[in-house]
């Protein structure tokens, strides 16, 4: 895993502290250019990996770097899936089954059909769940997607159900038919750790917030401790600013001396941004180190 990841939240107009920075944001990344255009900034700062959503955008995004294999050579992407709102629209708008049929794969369009029509008769889960995972990762056929995670919306609502045979599945479906590893992006990490140890998953990769405020961090920071000193995992830290509530400098020295953190998530609308915080992380990465 790399160490410093880039998110996609600003080009969405997602901020959970500012709405006026939000909708600033969403206003200036409303076209495609000044997203590519922020993706090269990353890249230049020494920043290789896209976290992001199923969003359409985002297909548009992964369709200009298979378009341009030369310039975006060693460019990873790391989808996150589901984009909840791209199926509650088209349930509305198209209900239930056609929304279904929307999304299905291009490739194996009959084997896709099949497994859907045979899931949908006899409620079979694990049918349902790995046809609409290929069919989120249809954007990114023939780019690099070395680990893919579930949403957070999802992962918690598994907890919550207790149906946590679920991760297992994900994790198999992922690895066996894309050769990748499982992420899992959770609110709720000291309940995550054990639920995924108790389906075999051992030394998980998880998205999680991590901050020094204890920024939307269920149990506290304590809490975090002590879940991944009992069931090690591979954490990566996001909302390490806590949108904003922490100085940068403050926040990443915090945080890059959590001994479970494995890597830094976040996300910057301007190349000099993005280098400032990639030099931040260097910097006190390079402070914690013995000489």
């Amino acid at each position: 895993m790399d160490r410093i990841l880039f998110g996609d939240n600003q080009f969405f107009g997602i901020n959970h502290m500012s709405e006026e920075k939000a909708r600033q944001q969403s206003m200036r990344f409303a076209d495609l250019a000044p997203i590519m255009e922020t993706l090269r900034g990353a890249r230049n700062a020494g920043v290789d990996v896209f976290m992001c959503t199923t969003h359409d955008r985002i297909a548009e995004v992964a369709e200009v770097v298979r378009d341009q294999p030369e310039e975006w050579a060693g460019f990873k992407f790391y989808p996150c899936m589901p984009y909840a709102h791209k199926y509650a629209n088209a349930v509305t708008e198209y209900g239930y089954f056609d929304a279904l049929k929307r999304f299905l794969p291009g490739g194996g369009l009959l084997d896709a059909a099949m497994r859907g029509g045979k899931a949908l008769l006899t409620r079979d889960m694990e049918s349902v769940a790995t046809l609409l995972i290929d069919a989120e990762m249809k954007p990114f056929k023939g780019l690099e997607t070395p680990i893919v995670f579930v949403q957070n919306v999802v992962t918690d609502l598994i907890l919550g159900l207790g149906y946590f045979e679920a991760f297992k599945i994900f994790a198999d479906h992922i690895q066996k038919r894309y050769n990748a590893e499982a992420g899992f992006i959770t609110m709720n990490l000291p309940m995550l750790l054990p639920a995924l140890d108790s389906v075999g998953i051992r030394n998980p990769i998880v998205c999680a917030n991590v901050n020094k405020i204890g920024f939307r961090m269920s149990g506290g920071i304590d809490a975090y401790r002590r879940a991944t000193q009992e069931w090690p995992a591979r954490v990566i830290a996001m909302s390490v600013l806590a949108s904003g509530a922490i100085p940068p400098a403050e926040a990443i020295e915090w945080v890059v001396n959590e001994p479970y953190v494995r890597s830094i998530l976040f996300g910057a609308s301007s190349e000099r941004n993005i280098r400032s915080t990639v030099d931040l992380i260097h910097r006190f990465d390079g402070e914690r180190m013995p000489a």
